[in-house]
């Protein structure tokens, strides 16, 4: 790497971040899109914090939901815990970590049956 763009990443790291850039709101709730590939059926789950809730085989626990804020572009991130009760998986995690509402393909449930998508996180 050449030394001009050394100094300009060393600049740009030391640059703070705007306010807004910063601004994740914590949310105690987030809205999944369910769907279940065999049969077609679609619903949308509301998913409190640390409560599990059931689609099909799937337990669904929501650990950390957080939202743009108002005055932004709306966006929301949810960290899931999705556990299927089916073998083989045994109980291990099928998908574990953030799941984004405005980029699903970045991180996304890999399961031959269902497909769980984050709509967007609430206060209630």
């Amino acid at each position: 790497m050449r030394p001009g763009w050394l100094l300009l990443l060393a600049a740009m790291a030391a640059w703070p971040a705007p306010a807004s850039a910063q601004g994740w709101v914590n949310q105690r709730v987030a809205e999944l899109q369910a769907l279940d590939k065999v049969t077609a059926r679609v619903i949308t789950l509301r998913a409190a914090l640390n409560q599990p809730e059931r689609f099909g085989s799937l337990t669904i626990t929501v650990r950390a939901c957080n939202a743009r804020p108002p005055d932004e572009v709306p966006d929301a991130a949810a960290w899931l815990d999705i556990r299927d009760s089916r073998p083989p998986a045994n109980g291990q995690p099928v998908f574990h970590g953030w799941m984004f509402a405005n980029a699903p393909g970045v991180h996304m449930l890999e399961h031959p049956v269902y497909d769980i998508r984050l709509i967007e996180c609430r206060a209630q």
